[in-house]
Order: C-alpha cells, then structure tokens, then sequence
C-alpha cells in the first residue's frame, strides 16, 4: 500500500495505532486484528532474526529480506525502520531506492551517529544538524516520486535536552520531512509540548518499560500526535509465550496442560493461507 494511503490517513481525524512486526507472519497477524498500518522493527529484527539487541549490528541486506517479507504478507501500509540510512549519503540513497521499489509506504531515518543504538538504551550519541538535513535531502532526491513518505527521528534528547530536540525536529520538517519523532521524551509534560510546538504530524512510540511514560492513544490523540508506535509489544508478548508454553514442556514432558496457550491447527492453516496454496496446486496439477 502506498506512501499516499498513509498520508491520506494523516489528514483525517483519530491516531494511527501502529504495532511493529519483526517477520511476514506477525505483520499479518497485525493487519487480520484490523490495524491500519504496520511498522516493520529495526530492533525486533535485531532481536528475533539473530537474538541480539538493537546495538547496529543488523545489515541493511538483512534488513531488506525481512521488509522483502513484510510487504509482500500484507496490503496495509509499510513503515520502515532504516535506522541511520545505514552509512553515508551515498548508502542512504540506496536505502530509500531499494525501499520504494519494495513499496513500503514511509521510510524513518535518524540523527544518532555509528553505531546507533536502541532509543530507550544510554550511550546513543547524535550527529549534527546539517549532516542530518544531508540524509534527509539524499532521501528526498532518492524516492521515485511523492512516495515513500519520510520521517524525521531525533534523539537528541537523551544527550542534548528536550529544546535541542525540538530544534531539530523544525529543522528536519524544513528540509522535508512530512513527519518527525522525537524519541523518548521523558515526561508528560515533554510529550505534550512536542506536537503544540512543532510544524508537521507527530510520530510517539511506547516502550513498555521505557524512558517515557505509558499513555493510552485517546490521550496522546489528544494532545495532538497522528502516529501511535507499539514497535516491541508483538515481539515480547510472543517471547514471554514461547517460555511459558517450553516451561510446560520441559516440567511435564508434555504440551498437554497448556493447550490453551497455543493455536489450533486449522488456525495455523488460515492464517498461512493453507487453502489457497492447495487451489493453487491442484489448478496446474498434471492429470494422473
């Protein structure tokens, strides 16, 4: 689905709610629980496909299989995590190229400097201003056409204070950017002066145990953001899952006492589109 569905949506009333998928499968399952979008996790990535944390270390090949997945399990809007542009200008421009021509509907880019690190762990460091603007026009000039969108993310909260942040997010707005994120703010009041403050719609994401605070989508509508990131929620429900459903069976030698945890066969079946793979055969099946 493309960037402009996306910006359609921005432009009309109430929040996007948009939960990650790490793999072809959870982004399915986001699409069939009705969620207009989906956001495909530079760290859920990292963490499922090698069971590392988001420290940089996932390629921007690795990273273009998993999205080459994604886009291809759903029809709904793909927003991409491509971290820093994965290099230079030069590397930011093949990002983006390769990206539009998968389909995705929005491409973030960041300011932290190499290598990056997860929004919500310390020790991020950010570049400056103008080499950000840099990715940013890179990326701009890269795209096909309107499409993908961009989107802007700042961390320089964490290092340089919330007005510092706020500086940036105007200056990347100006240089394009049609959304911007400024991660992990760390308070109620901070989130609410991020979209009163700044030009463009506003992207929050909720880290559960993050640096900022947990607030439901009906408050952070109101205060005026238009995206809503549950980027990690899907990836640690489905790891607290397996535990429990591998604790089972290690105690009981056994998947009997937890049944209930798992999914039926016949729903395994519908949502991996069993049926319409067997219609496909049998139409260009040999006669026996």
């Amino acid at each position: 689905m493309s960037g402009a569905t996306l910006r359609e949506r921005l432009h009309q009333p109430g929040i996007l709610v948009v939960p990650g998928a790490y793999d072809a499968l959870t982004a399915r399952l986001v699409e069939e629980a009705g969620f207009p979008a989906v956001y495909a996790t530079g760290a859920g990535i990292a963490n499922s496909q090698f069971a590392l944390a988001d420290v940089g270390l996932v390629s921007f090949g690795e990273m273009l299989q998993q999205v080459a997945r994604i886009t291809a399990a759903v029809s709904i809007p793909v927003i991409v995590d491509a971290d820093t542009g994965y290099g230079d200008t030069p590397n930011v421009t093949r990002t983006v190229k390769e990206l539009a021509r998968l389909g995705v509907a929005a491409i973030q880019l960041e300011d932290q400097a190499e290598p990056k690190r997860c929004g919500h762990f310390a020790g991020k460091r950010v570049v400056s201003p103008a080499e950000m603007v840099g990715r940013l026009r890179a990326a701009l000039d890269a795209r096909p056409g309107p499409d993908p969108l961009i989107i802007a993310r700042t961390d320089a909260r964490a290092e340089l204070g919330l007005e510092e942040a706020l500086a940036r997010a105007r200056t990347y707005a100006e240089a394009g950017a049609e959304v911007t994120f400024v991660e992990a703010p760390r308070s109620r009041e901070e989130l609410t002066r991020i979209p009163r403050e700044l030009p463009v719609p506003q992207l929050v994401n909720m880290v559960e145990g993050g640096l900022t605070p947990l607030l439901p989508a009906r408050e952070l509508e109101t205060m005026g953001y238009r995206i809503l990131l549950h980027a990690n929620a899907a990836l640690r429900a489905s790891v607290k899952a397996v535990q429990r459903v591998l604790a089972v069976l290690a105690a009981q030698g056994t998947t009997a006492g937890c049944l209930s945890d798992l999914i039926t066969m016949e729903e395994r079946n519908r949502i991996t589109r069993l049926a319409e793979l067997e219609v496909l055969a049998d139409k260009y099946r040999a006669p026996a």
